[in-house]
Protein backbone atom coordinates (compact mmCIF):
# COMPACT_ATOMS: atom_id res chain seq x y z
CA UNK A 1 0.00 0.00 0.00
CA UNK A 2 1.54 2.90 -1.04
CA UNK A 3 1.41 6.70 0.86
CA UNK A 4 -2.03 7.95 1.38
CA UNK A 5 -2.51 11.22 -0.48
CA UNK A 6 -4.69 14.43 0.66
CA UNK A 7 -7.66 12.95 -1.41
CA UNK A 8 -7.55 9.67 0.02
CA UNK A 9 -7.77 11.17 3.81
CA UNK A 10 -10.59 13.93 2.61
CA UNK A 11 -12.45 10.47 1.33
CA UNK A 12 -13.18 9.98 5.66
CA UNK A 13 -15.39 12.46 4.79
CA UNK A 14 -18.23 10.03 3.71
CA UNK A 15 -17.42 8.16 7.32
CA UNK A 16 -17.86 11.62 9.48
CA UNK A 17 -21.06 12.18 6.75
CA UNK A 18 -22.70 8.71 8.58
CA UNK A 19 -21.92 9.97 12.27
CA UNK A 20 -23.86 13.47 11.34
CA UNK A 21 -26.37 11.64 10.01
CA UNK A 22 -27.47 9.20 12.57
CA UNK A 23 -26.69 12.62 15.58
CA UNK A 24 -29.56 14.08 13.37
CA UNK A 25 -31.60 11.75 13.75
CA UNK A 26 -30.84 11.49 17.77
CA UNK A 27 -30.51 14.63 18.51
CA UNK A 28 -33.77 15.25 16.67
CA UNK A 29 -35.83 12.54 18.31
CA UNK A 30 -34.85 14.14 21.76
CA UNK A 31 -36.20 17.91 20.88
CA UNK A 32 -39.19 16.41 18.94
CA UNK A 33 -41.51 15.45 22.24
CA UNK A 34 -43.91 12.29 21.08
CA UNK A 35 -42.08 11.49 18.09
CA UNK A 36 -42.87 7.86 17.27
CA UNK A 37 -39.54 6.64 15.35
CA UNK A 38 -41.25 3.14 14.36
CA UNK A 39 -44.14 4.88 12.43
CA UNK A 40 -42.77 8.52 11.29
CA UNK A 41 -40.35 9.24 8.90
CA UNK A 42 -36.78 10.39 9.40
CA UNK A 43 -37.79 13.65 6.99
CA UNK A 44 -40.79 14.45 9.94
CA UNK A 45 -37.35 15.68 12.03
CA UNK A 46 -36.59 18.43 9.40
CA UNK A 47 -39.92 19.69 8.73
CA UNK A 48 -40.43 22.95 8.77
CA UNK A 49 -43.19 23.09 11.39
CA UNK A 50 -41.17 20.37 13.69
CA UNK A 51 -39.94 21.37 17.00
CA UNK A 52 -36.58 18.94 16.50
CA UNK A 53 -36.34 21.59 12.91
CA UNK A 54 -33.03 23.57 14.01
CA UNK A 55 -31.06 21.28 15.65
CA UNK A 56 -32.19 18.35 13.16
CA UNK A 57 -31.95 20.26 10.21
CA UNK A 58 -28.57 21.60 10.72
CA UNK A 59 -27.02 18.37 11.40
CA UNK A 60 -28.65 16.88 8.60
CA UNK A 61 -26.95 19.75 6.34
CA UNK A 62 -23.39 18.93 7.73
CA UNK A 63 -24.13 14.86 6.63
CA UNK A 64 -25.17 15.99 3.41
CA UNK A 65 -22.22 18.32 2.65
CA UNK A 66 -19.60 15.66 3.44
CA UNK A 67 -21.25 13.18 2.05
CA UNK A 68 -21.18 15.06 -1.41
CA UNK A 69 -17.82 16.23 -0.64
CA UNK A 70 -16.60 12.38 -0.43
CA UNK A 71 -18.02 10.89 -3.54
CA UNK A 72 -16.83 13.80 -5.46
CA UNK A 73 -13.27 13.40 -4.14
CA UNK A 74 -13.97 9.76 -4.99
CA UNK A 75 -14.69 10.46 -8.71
CA UNK A 76 -11.16 12.53 -9.07
CA UNK A 77 -9.90 9.39 -7.50
CA UNK A 78 -10.58 6.70 -9.93
CA UNK A 79 -10.98 8.96 -13.05
CA UNK A 80 -7.82 7.19 -14.69
CA UNK A 81 -9.51 3.64 -13.84
CA UNK A 82 -9.89 1.52 -16.90
CA UNK A 83 -14.03 -0.09 -16.43
CA UNK A 84 -16.26 3.06 -17.88
CA UNK A 85 -18.72 1.07 -15.99
CA UNK A 86 -17.58 1.80 -12.58
CA UNK A 87 -16.78 5.49 -13.22
CA UNK A 88 -20.50 5.69 -14.54
CA UNK A 89 -21.82 4.06 -11.54
CA UNK A 90 -19.33 6.31 -8.89
CA UNK A 91 -20.65 9.60 -10.74
CA UNK A 92 -24.70 8.56 -10.67
CA UNK A 93 -24.12 7.89 -7.07
CA UNK A 94 -22.43 11.19 -6.54
CA UNK A 95 -24.93 13.17 -8.49
CA UNK A 96 -27.45 11.16 -6.22
CA UNK A 97 -25.82 12.79 -3.52
CA UNK A 98 -25.79 16.63 -4.67
CA UNK A 99 -29.48 16.14 -5.81
CA UNK A 100 -30.25 14.83 -2.19
CA UNK A 101 -28.68 17.96 -0.45
CA UNK A 102 -29.41 20.30 -2.18
CA UNK A 103 -32.70 19.61 -2.92
CA UNK A 104 -34.33 18.32 0.48
CA UNK A 105 -32.19 21.49 1.75
CA UNK A 106 -34.53 23.85 -0.42
CA UNK A 107 -37.31 21.54 -0.22
CA UNK A 108 -37.82 20.22 3.05
CA UNK A 109 -40.75 18.90 4.41
CA UNK A 110 -43.32 21.85 5.33
CA UNK A 111 -45.04 19.71 8.14
CA UNK A 112 -45.43 15.85 9.38
CA UNK A 113 -46.44 13.48 6.36
CA UNK A 114 -47.38 15.33 3.79
CA UNK A 115 -49.77 18.36 3.84
CA UNK A 116 -49.84 18.96 -0.10
CA UNK A 117 -48.02 22.66 -0.59
CA UNK A 118 -45.41 23.26 -3.61
CA UNK A 119 -42.69 22.85 -1.56
CA UNK A 120 -43.73 18.94 0.00
CA UNK A 121 -44.75 17.96 -4.13
CA UNK A 122 -41.37 19.17 -4.97
CA UNK A 123 -39.78 16.95 -1.71
CA UNK A 124 -41.85 13.70 -2.98
CA UNK A 125 -42.28 14.13 -6.28
CA UNK A 126 -39.27 15.42 -7.76
CA UNK A 127 -36.00 15.17 -5.21
CA UNK A 128 -37.02 11.96 -3.56
CA UNK A 129 -37.90 10.39 -7.21
CA UNK A 130 -34.62 11.63 -8.56
CA UNK A 131 -32.95 10.25 -5.50
CA UNK A 132 -34.11 6.58 -5.80
CA UNK A 133 -33.84 6.51 -9.56
CA UNK A 134 -29.67 7.73 -9.12
CA UNK A 135 -29.24 5.47 -6.27
CA UNK A 136 -30.78 2.24 -8.20
CA UNK A 137 -28.93 2.83 -11.58
CA UNK A 138 -25.68 3.78 -9.67
CA UNK A 139 -25.47 1.01 -7.55
CA UNK A 140 -26.50 -2.03 -10.26
CA UNK A 141 -23.89 -0.55 -12.74
CA UNK A 142 -21.51 -0.76 -9.17
CA UNK A 143 -22.14 -4.41 -8.50
CA UNK A 144 -22.40 -5.25 -12.26
CA UNK A 145 -18.36 -3.56 -12.74
CA UNK A 146 -17.59 -5.04 -9.14
CA UNK A 147 -18.01 -8.65 -10.65
CA UNK A 148 -16.03 -7.93 -13.74
CA UNK A 149 -13.15 -6.64 -11.49
CA UNK A 150 -12.01 -7.80 -7.97
CA UNK A 151 -10.54 -4.29 -6.87
CA UNK A 152 -14.68 -3.09 -7.06
CA UNK A 153 -15.68 -6.67 -5.69
CA UNK A 154 -16.45 -5.89 -2.17
CA UNK A 155 -17.66 -2.46 -2.93
CA UNK A 156 -20.02 -3.64 -5.61
CA UNK A 157 -21.08 -6.57 -3.20
CA UNK A 158 -21.99 -3.67 -0.89
CA UNK A 159 -23.76 -1.96 -2.76
CA UNK A 160 -26.14 -4.73 -4.00
CA UNK A 161 -27.12 -4.90 0.13
CA UNK A 162 -27.87 -1.57 -0.12
CA UNK A 163 -29.92 -2.30 -2.78
CA UNK A 164 -31.41 -4.91 -1.78
CA UNK A 165 -32.19 -2.84 1.78
CA UNK A 166 -33.57 -0.49 -0.72
CA UNK A 167 -36.46 -2.25 -1.98
CA UNK A 168 -37.03 -3.95 1.13
CA UNK A 169 -37.69 -0.42 2.53
CA UNK A 170 -39.83 0.76 -0.28
CA UNK A 171 -41.69 -2.26 -0.66
CA UNK A 172 -42.01 -2.09 3.42
CA UNK A 173 -43.68 1.56 3.32
CA UNK A 174 -46.07 0.46 0.93
CA UNK A 175 -47.07 -3.11 2.28
CA UNK A 176 -46.41 -3.01 6.47
CA UNK A 177 -49.08 -1.21 8.61
CA UNK A 178 -49.00 2.50 8.61
CA UNK A 179 -47.31 1.88 12.55
CA UNK A 180 -44.24 0.72 11.08
CA UNK A 181 -43.63 2.88 8.48
CA UNK A 182 -41.26 4.97 9.88
CA UNK A 183 -39.09 1.76 10.63
CA UNK A 184 -39.46 0.30 6.78
CA UNK A 185 -38.52 3.75 5.48
CA UNK A 186 -35.34 3.70 7.96
CA UNK A 187 -34.05 0.41 5.54
CA UNK A 188 -33.77 2.79 2.97
CA UNK A 189 -32.75 5.47 4.17
CA UNK A 190 -29.95 4.38 6.72
CA UNK A 191 -28.55 1.32 3.46
CA UNK A 192 -27.80 5.12 1.11
CA UNK A 193 -26.15 6.92 4.42
CA UNK A 194 -23.86 3.55 5.38
CA UNK A 195 -23.34 2.84 1.73
CA UNK A 196 -21.85 6.17 1.42
CA UNK A 197 -19.63 5.72 4.70
CA UNK A 198 -18.13 2.66 2.44
CA UNK A 199 -17.41 4.43 -0.47
CA UNK A 200 -15.35 6.84 1.80
CA UNK A 201 -13.56 3.99 3.31
CA UNK A 202 -13.09 2.79 -0.42
CA UNK A 203 -11.43 6.10 -1.41
CA UNK A 204 -9.76 5.96 1.46
CA UNK A 205 -8.15 2.89 0.84
CA UNK A 206 -7.45 3.31 -3.16
CA UNK A 207 -4.28 3.18 -4.29
CA UNK A 208 -4.98 2.92 -8.38
CA UNK A 209 -3.42 0.14 -10.11
CA UNK A 210 -2.13 -0.73 -6.44
CA UNK A 211 -5.18 -1.30 -4.44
Amino acid sequence: MGKRTMENWLCLSGVIAAIFYFLHVLLGTLNYPGYDSLSQAVSDLTAVDSPSYQVASGLSNIYGALACLCCTIVIILIKREKSKLFKAGIVLYTIMNWVSFIGYTLFPLSGKGFIGTIQDIFHFYVVTIMVVLFSIVSLIFIFISGMKTEKYRALGVMGLIALILMFVGSLGTGLAPKEYFGLMERFSTFSVVLYTAVVGIFGFRFQGEKL
